[in-house]
């Protein structure tokens, strides 16, 4: 079952460059760049939901603990991803790739990876009521 969702994440990756693709299309230059990340940090916490409630669905987790384990293996490949693809391919430096961390300036980024990581349980739960 882990490796299963381990490849899952792939559809996951796929949502995220969609999403940006219409961050990038659609939401900048109508907003602020600022609104523009919240509305698409806001956008792909519910597209990750719907893939991930479906994957729930097609593969029961067995544990709260298997729950767990997947999503803290998402979270290490979203977090290797992003800095390792956009620092090294992307050619982003590292001030610009921390930039989406700083909450106190409005960037939420981070709530991303706490859904990566809590949605698995979260659904897990759902699927046992």
């Amino acid at each position: 079952m882990i490796l299963k969702y381990l490849l899952a994440w792939f559809l996951l990756l796929v949502a995220a460059v969609t999403n940006g693709i219409i961050r990038q299309s659609f939401f900048i230059g109508r907003m602020e760049e600022l609104h523009a990340h919240q509305l698409s940090t806001f956008t792909g916490i519910l597209l990750f939901a719907l893939i991930i409630w479906g994957l729930s669905r097609i593969w029961p987790l067995e544990s709260a603990s298997q729950a767990w384990t997947i999503g803290f293996i998402w979270l290490g490949m979203t977090l290797a991803f992003e800095f390792l693809f956009f620092h090294y391919v992307g050619g982003k430096s590292w001030d610009v790739l921390l930039h989406d961390y700083n909450i106190l300036e409005g960037r939420v980024w981070p709530l991303i990876l706490v859904w990566v990581t809590v949605a698995p349980y979260i659904f897990y739960r759902f699927g046992k009521g």
